[in-house]
């Protein structure tokens, strides 16, 4: 079994519209919905995915919600909730669906502004987790909180945001991942690679990925690392089948146990997503 940590599904064609993409962002400028993803996921081993929030408006929490409740491909939702006043209020309403498993955020959620403990500790009482995307120079931010609310989970979106060139990766990424590892309430989706590859279109070959992806083992190890594909937007760089056969051949090299990890188990432990 496969669960897919990271989709986003929207409708620019709705009548009020969407925040993002912009038609500038050309084929990806579509309907993104549940079925166009099984439709390239399930060959490929998929049974699911835990969808995240590609809009900043607080109502598509509610569209991601009742999208799944109508398509059991979802198994989750991550949503988006900005910092402001009514923060707690907001997370309460929609932490009451089952299927709200968290949200996305950036240095924001961890600002040293009053609020960032109110914050982490609202998403830990109601166990959800927060994906997070922070860089290496914003990072002592999260490592304050993640000390204050050691009952958080967290997730480091798209592998912390390499830059990704086929060879030793850049140093203060590689300690910012070191010493995310440090804390067991972190884990690491490996989303996003082609898409930081600083070579496009991204290679397809697992060569190049490499030097990241031992990086990423070397910290995190089989227990804390989750698929994510973020498609649709990997087809800007790559297609979805490269993507997932890059992963894939990297983790299954790891042994069976290993791979399971990474494929789903690693996932539920993180997002404790809806069984469907």
């Amino acid at each position: 079994m496969i669960i897919d940590a990271h989709t986003h599904f929207y409708d620019p064609h709705r009548p009020q519209g969407v925040p993002w993409p912009n038609k500038e962002d050309g084929a990806i400028y579509r309907t993104v919905l549940p079925e166009h993803h099984r439709a390239v996921a399930e060959p490929t081993g998929v049974g699911g995915t835990v969808v995240t929030a590609a809009s900043v408006w607080l109502e598509d929490n509610q569209w991601l919600l009742d999208l799944a409740a109508n398509d059991s491909w979802i198994v989750g939702v991550v949503g988006y909730v900005d910092s402001r006043p009514g923060f707690s209020a907001h997370i309460e309403r929609f932490a009451a669906d089952p299927l709200y498993r968290g949200i996305r955020a950036g240095p924001e959620f961890v600002a040293d502004d009053g609020g960032a403990i109110e914050r982490a500790k609202t998403m830990a009482d109601h166990d959800l987790q927060v994906d997070i995307s922070v860089s290496p120079q914003q990072a002592e931010s999260l490592w304050v909180v993640a000390r204050q609310v050691p009952d958080l989970r967290w997730v480091l979106n798209h592998c912390g945001q390499p830059k990704i060139e086929g060879q030793a990766p850049d140093p203060d990424w590689a300690e910012y991942v070191r010493t995310a590892a440090t804390w067991p309430q972190i884990f690491c989706k490996v989303s996003g690679l082609v898409e930081y590859s600083q070579v496009q279109p991204a290679p397809a070959a697992l060569e190049f990925y490499l030097p990241t992806l031992e990086v990423l083992w070397d910290a995190f190890g089989e227990d804390r690392l989750i698929y994510g594909s973020n498609w649709p937007v990997c087809e800007m760089s790559s297609d979805h089948a490269t993507v997932q056969a890059i992963v894939g051949t990297y983790f299954e090299s790891k042994g069976t146990l290993a791979a399971q990890k990474y494929w789903w188990q690693n996932t539920a432990a993180a997002y404790k997503y809806v069984q469907r």
